[in-house]
């Protein structure tokens, strides 16, 4: 049985460096078990289709290197990658919001089951939805209209109007309609000033009804 150089005598074991990967709606991580990789030595290439990593093997002579025909599109500049002492961590963004069925290879379509809503924007970073900015100048002037145009009734426009005459009229009538509802315990309204400015208002009751003064 011939050799292979592994098995010769006295030659240095190539260490065996594990990858694997898993998958959100949008990424692709691909995670490679090089323990202290030297960060500023580790290179990593992203093609439309591939993934390369390399990265020198510490306490080795030994060059590790990944090279990857992936199942399926990503978007290379969106793709990142992180060393950390434990691992070398790849991301890779999706190009289409699907669930790939394998890393490697062709994919196979029939298999692979779309992501519902996954955000995935295959033309690049993602963009701001449009922002619904209210005219609240419009809005105000709106309420006020219908305010107007909204038309009480009952007591509620017997008091609109009330106001109305009172921020509209003279002096002579804000003073009549004062002294009159005070005097009168509320039983009388008057606008006429020469009329309710001689004396005090006496008290006048609703039909059917008698005032009668608290007593304690």
């Amino acid at each position: 049985m011939s050799e292979t150089k592994e098995d010769v005598p006295g030659e240095p074991a190539k260490p065996k460096i594990k990858h694997d990967w898993y998958q959100t709606e949008s990424q692709v991580v691909v995670t490679v078990l090089i323990k202290n990789a030297p960060a500023d030595k580790v290179k990593v290439h992203y093609g439309d289709r591939s993934l390369s990593v390399s990265s020198p093997i510490p306490n080795s002579d030994n060059e590790y290197s990944l090279e990857l025909e992936l199942a399926h599109e990503i978007i290379p500049n969106m793709c990142t990658f992180n060393v950390i002492p434990s691992k070398i961590e790849v991301k890779l963004r999706k190009k289409e919001g699907l669930r790939w069925t394998q890393l490697e290879g062709e994919g196979n379509e029939e298999k692979i089951k779309a992501i519902p809503q996954a955000v995935i924007d295959a033309s690049g970073p993602q963009q701001p939805p449009n922002v619904f900015r209210k005219n609240w100048d419009k809005i105000e002037k709106d309420i006020k209209k219908m305010e107007e145009e909204e038309k009480p009734e009952g007591d509620a426009a017997l008091n609109s109007l009330f106001q109305k005459i009172y921020g509209e009229g003279s002096d002579e009538v804000r003073r009549a309609m004062n002294k009159s509802f005070v005097e009168s315990g509320g039983t009388v309204l008057s606008t006429n000033w020469n009329q309710v400015g001689k004396d005090k208002v006496e008290m006048k009751p609703p039909d059917g009804l008698e005032f009668k003064k608290w007593e304690n």
